[in-house]
């Protein structure tokens, strides 16, 4: 692992305890989202222009809604409205967030 991933992964993992209020235990989730979430990142496109279609539009069926969050994971409106005002429109890592909210609650 190469030093300048491992740094990123490091503040990432950090920025996501913070999230999700700094309660410990969680250090190795918080690790393994960071590394997906850079490892993501680094498959990107360099710049959002690049992976819009021609028109650059983002057709509606991609756009995550509040309710479809919250029926399709289980969690409530207002968890689904804060992960989407939070993560914007990357909807792997809102489902995501999602599953691992509902998961917490559930323990």
């Amino acid at each position: 692992m190469s030093d300048d991933r491992d740094d990123k992964i490091r503040n990432r993992a950090y920025e996501i305890w913070q999230r999700e209020g700094g309660a410990h235990g969680d250090h190795d989730r918080h690790w393994r989202q960071a590394e997906m979430e850079i490892d993501r990142e680094a498959a990107l496109p360099l710049t959002a222009g690049d992976a819009l279609p021609q028109t650059g539009e983002i057709a509606s069926s991609d756009v995550l809604t509040v309710e479809e969050l919250a029926v399709r994971t289980g969690i409530s409106g207002d968890e689904a409205q804060e992960l989407l005002d939070r993560l914007g429109n990357d909807r792997a890592a809102i489902e995501q967030a999602a599953r691992s909210l509902k998961a917490k609650k559930r323990s």
